[in-house]
């Protein structure tokens, strides 16, 4: 019962989504990562500031589009802030995936200091991971829409959160995004 109202909830909430967030995730999908840069670190600050959940990943996509558009000592303090967040907020599961994610694409753009440097922070901070409950997740994936239809950010099935067999959460802007037709 809880969590149908949690879900009712989400739905309900997720269609005032701020401009500016659509605005950061349209002009990164073009490829204008300082902009975006600029918008995503604007989003996260304000989060951080309220206590919001979605700080870590405002953060972390903030420090991504820095190292995108070239300026990796102004990417890699927010991306060691969304990491940090997780941590202190115990999200070890989103924590590891996201750290994972980091570090490969740190690697990916020749940045191998930069990615040693967050994996031996990792390191220190991650407990073992035990092996995951993989009940609640449907046996086929469904192939959601590459992006939010609500804010336009990009789906990541491997990073969505599941709210029933053909619906996940948007992590940017908590709208539902149903499986394609």
């Amino acid at each position: 019962m809880r969590r149908l109202f949690r879900r009712h909830i989400r739905k309900t909430l997720a269609a005032n989504v701020p401009p500016v967030l659509q605005e950061a995730n349209f002009v990164f999908d073009k490829g204008e990562y300082g902009r975006a840069a600029e918008l995503f670190e604007r989003i996260a600050q304000a989060a951080d500031a309220r206590g919001g959940g979605r700080a870590p990943l405002f953060h972390l996509q903030a420090g991504r589009a820095r190292i995108l558009a070239g300026q990796t000592s102004l990417g890699m303090p927010s991306l060691k802030r969304g990491l940090e967040l997780l941590s202190q907020h115990r999200r070890f599961p989103r924590l590891h995936k996201a750290g994972r994610r980091v570090v490969a694409e740190l690697n990916e753009r020749g940045l191998q200091n930069e990615a040693a440097e967050i994996q031996t922070w990792l390191k220190s901070v991650l407990p073992a991971m035990p092996s995951l409950d993989l009940t609640e997740r449907p046996s086929k994936k469904p192939v959601l829409p590459t992006h939010c239809p609500s804010c336009g950010a990009a789906q990541r099935l491997d990073e969505v959160e599941w709210l029933d067999d053909a619906t996940a959460e948007c992590a940017y802007c908590g709208s539902p995004v149903r499986e394609e037709d």
